[in-house]
């Protein structure tokens, strides 16, 4: 199976982050091979918005990667939760954080490194304890590379866009509509509505 062509990262970010749903992502962590489908995504527009690490312009440690061409992978810490992003565009400090994907291959790794069975991976740091993503180990390197790999996996059937979560201090921000889900996907943060009977895949 080749990897898939990240040149769809190159440009539009928002374009691109609903693009990354349904894609499999593929991580190697100490010998183990653990995979999801993408199901739900925030985009982060860089300085043109307030919820984005890099809204001032200014680079820092923490936030250089996002100054990165598109294809690396920034992961920061948030309340000791690693979040993973990509990045996107070729000259401009924006991202996708990966937010929800359905389990693949490695499910019992996952429970393992998550200690419980349910709500595995409905959330940002809740889906790269299961996948092994650490800053420490991933921050800064290049998607494809072996450390964590894209590949094309299953067409949603309808993707919804809501506001994105947890970014209540952000004046205009709070309302943009740059959270993307597949529609019907229990593998999402806050999951409301009816599960889809293929759980949102075409």
């Amino acid at each position: 199976m080749s990897y898939l062509d990240l040149e769809f990262l190159s440009e539009d970010t928002l374009k691109a982050a609903k693009e990354l749903l349904g894609k499999k992502i593929v991580t190697y962590t100490n010998g183990v091979t653990t995979s999801g489908y993408i199901t739900e995504v925030e985009a982060y527009l860089g300085t043109k918005d307030r919820a984005a690490h890099t809204f001032s312009g200014v680079k820092n440690k923490k936030n250089r990667t996002m100054f990165e061409p598109y294809g690396h992978i920034y992961v920061y810490t948030m309340h000791g939760h690693h979040c993973m992003n990509f990045v996107t565009t070729k000259d401009l400090p924006e991202g996708i954080l990966i937010r929800g994907i359905e389990p693949a291959e490695g499910i019992e790794e996952m429970i393992l490194r998550r200690g419980r069975e349910v709500n595995l991976t409905d959330g940002p740091g809740k889906l790269t304890e299961a996948l092994g993503v650490k800053r420490d180990t991933h921050n800064g390197k290049i998607l494809n590379t072996g450390y964590v790999d894209i590949y094309d996996g299953k067409i949603p059937k309808e993707i919804v866009a809501t506001p994105r979560i947890g970014i209540d201090n952000k004046k205009e921000a709070v309302d943009y509509l740059y959270r993307f889900i597949v529609k019907g996907n229990k593998h999402v943060s806050r999951f409301k509505g009816k599960q889809d009977d293929n759980n949102g895949w075409q």
